[in-house]
């Protein structure tokens, strides 16, 4: 099935990260917390359709309601009352997301936070992460991975208008960010990297990046596509006591279907509205074909629904998160650092003396290739899916009894 793939698709697969050697199994299904592949083999899964289906695959709670609305239609290219219900949700529970735009991925609701920066403020450069990744915009893709002074891209102009700071690391990040205060339109920063390795902010340096960014008249972004709905019924911000001005989502608030999504302040989202607007005061924030269709709005509802009504499962799920990381570090006797936040974690198999992991350089440093073997043995020998070298996310399909033979399987590995 993969030389067939081959055969049409770069590299046989739509996603670069999907590719792993000596070649990814195809899946035929999905249910509850498995993958099942061609050759019929199950999986426990954590990888978890990129982090996005915190209720498992295709839950009924979920699936009954996508089904009835698949049956009036799942295309309409209007307005329609599935994307209200959502927004309602959603603004209930997300205190910035004063108004809403809609989008069908991430990267396209970064790149629009972003612009609405630009253009409120009119200032033109946009600082984020060192390993931060927003997705495969022009105007974030840099300093994505290791070294981060190399550019991530051919094709790319314009790179000298996105700088990049480090994280945690609050003195050297006011100095970049100084440097270039008078053109600075705004910071974007995720408050848990996800692709950078799982790593949490500490509240200090989100806290000293906001005050800076709102002294400067700049705007701070935060990118919540995977933290929100991730650890709580609503964004990480808030927990933080942080002031964001644009928010952005996706994943779980798509319930597994197309989503992202831009909010913020009402008097910064405005600027999207071009109703009678010249250009030069306007900013184009458009959506696409397929923004705010029926069948994932329904998804997206219907997902949050169950979340807040079964608040419970974030206790679950956090714990088990929690028994995650413990018993991975046990396994290993403490000779790997594993991070995360809640019901996300990614172990790192440590080098050249490095023994906390505060920063995508540090994670970028440690041994990835025994991450990769690590992570194809739970594959090919235990029926435990992780996408190599990347972190796992726990469900509400998944209970203890799936770690501790995650666990048990770690044990038996060897670099």
């Amino acid at each position: 099935m993969f030389s067939k793939s081959l055969k049409l698709h770069v590299n046989g697969v739509s996603h670069n990260i999907r590719f792993f050697e000596p070649y990814p199994f195809v899946v035929n299904s999905s249910a509850g917390k498995n993958l099942v592949d061609v050759d019929n083999n199950k999986y426990t899964d954590y990888w978890m359709g990129h982090w996005s289906l915190i209720l498992g695959h295709g839950p009924k709670k979920v699936k009954q309601y996508v089904i009835k609305q698949i049956e009036k239609s799942w295309m309409y290219g209007t307005v329609n009352e599935q994307t209200i219900k959502l927004s309602e949700a959603i603004s209930k529970a997300v205190p910035v997301a004063e108004k809403i735009r809609y989008v069908t991925s991430g990267t396209e609701a970064t790149m629009y936070a972003v612009r609405l920066a630009r253009s409120v403020t009119g200032r033109k450069i946009i600082a984020k992460i060192d390993g931060g990744w927003h997705g495969y915009t022009s105007d974030l893709l840099k300093s994505v991975n290791w070294p981060f002074k190399e550019s991530e891209s051919t094709g790319i102009i314009n790179e000298e208008k996105v700088i990049s700071i480090p994280y945690n690391d609050l003195a050297n990040s006011l100095k970049i960010l100084k440097q270039y205060a008078k053109n600075l339109a705004g910071v974007i920063v995720e408050p848990v990297l996800g692709g950078g390795g799982c790593i949490p902010a500490t509240n200090d340096y989100l806290k000293g990046i906001q005050e800076f960014i709102h002294k400067n008249k700049s705007l701070f972004i935060l990118d919540e596509i995977v933290t929100g709905f991730r650890f709580r019924y609503g964004c990480l911000y808030h927990t933080m006591k942080l002031d964001p001005d644009i928010v952005t989502l996706g994943k779980i608030v798509g319930g597994g279907m197309a989503i992202g999504v831009i909010c913020g302040k009402k008097e910064i989202m405005e600027h999207a509205d071009t109703t009678g607007k010249k250009k030069s005061e306007r900013s184009y924030v458009g959506g696409g074909t397929f923004s705010a269709n029926p069948a994932s709005m329904t998804s997206g509802y219907e997902t949050l629904n169950h979340l807040k009504s079964k608040r419970s499962i974030y206790e679950k799920i956090n714990s088990l998160g929690e028994f995650a990381r413990d018993e991975i570090r046990k396994a290993f006797d403490g000779k790997v650092v594993v991070t995360g936040k809640g019901s996300l974690f990614m172990t790192h198999f440590p080098k050249d003396n490095i023994h906390e992991i505060t920063n995508s350089e540090q994670a970028a440093k440690c041994d990835s290739e025994c991450l990769q073997r690590y992570h194809f043995k739970l594959i090919a020998h235990d029926g435990i899916f992780f996408l190599p070298g990347k972190l796992g996310a726990i469900s509400d399909a998944h209970d203890k009894e799936d770690l501790r033979k995650m666990v048990l399987a770690s044990e038996e590995f060897d670099c």
